[in-house]
């Protein structure tokens, strides 16, 4: 096989790595496509398990409250049934002392009462507040999950609908490739690894490379339209071919 890419010439060489980069380009566009969905995906995904976490803070913090409001509510009802004990036993009262100290204690719960009735009010509020929250968070991770599952469905059918015409490039690539010296090839992919168009071989248009669009000398497009040898863009890299090379 390495003996057989010897022999080729280095047009025909050029011509394979021209229709790779057209190939490819095919490619890059089905990928391009289906390749924005994922990041969405996994956005949401993320977004989504963010919610849930946040969600689940809420409600633990929820149950707190809801505990600090029944035990306030049940240090209510003590103190209020110690208030009537104390009112039943103030009418039976002998001495000052006696009824000094029962007012004192029946003063002190009585304030108690009041402030616990203050810290129910402002519990119930907060129970309120974090219902609301809940709620607003239950629906948005309710719309996420909605979202994410169009999405899904969607990149599905992309993935499905190009599934075959990829694997037809794909094999039409490798064809490509069998005919292109290995050095030759791990240019070409590196050189497409490193534009943002992912575009290594461009033809010569309007005497500028169809990649930067910076001027060719006209000696530079002879040598290019003569197929002898292996051309780049003096810029960036490219390899530079003839725009009717495949018509060849």
């Amino acid at each position: 096989m390495a003996k057989e890419k010897v022999t080729i010439s280095v047009e025909d060489r050029l011509r394979a790595l021209h229709q790779l980069q057209i190939i490819d380009s095919e490619v890059d566009k089905i990928r391009i496509v289906r390749g924005e969905l994922p990041v969405e995906i996994e956005d949401l995904e993320d977004l989504i398990v963010g919610l849930k976490t946040r969600l689940e803070k809420l409600t633990n913090e929820l149950e707190v409250v809801n505990t600090d409001l029944t035990a306030k509510k049940t240090s209510i009802l003590d103190a209020s049934e110690l208030v009537k004990k104390y009112d039943k036993q103030l009418k039976n009262i002998k001495n000052n002392r006696e009824f000094s100290s029962l007012t004192k204690e029946l003063e002190y719960k009585n304030l108690e009462i009041e402030l616990n009735e203050k810290h129910v009010n402002d519990l119930q509020a907060k129970i309120l507040h974090k219902n609301e929250v809940i709620e607003a968070s239950t629906l948005q991770i309710n719309e996420r999950e909605d979202e994410l599952k169009v999405k899904n469905t969607e990149l599905e059918a992309i993935v499905k609908e190009t599934e075959k015409e990829e694997k037809a490039l794909m094999k039409k690539s490798d064809k490509a490739q069998k005919v292109i010296e290995e050095r030759l090839l791990n240019s070409y992919s590196r050189i497409r690894g490193s534009v943002k168009n992912g575009l290594a071989v461009v033809s010569v248009s309007r005497d500028a490379c169809g990649g930067c669009f910076n001027q060719v000398p006209p000696q530079r497009q002879l040598d290019i339209q003569m197929h002898k040898k292996v051309i780049v863009c003096e810029h960036y890299g490219r390899i530079l071919v003839d725009g009717n090379l495949l018509d060849g």
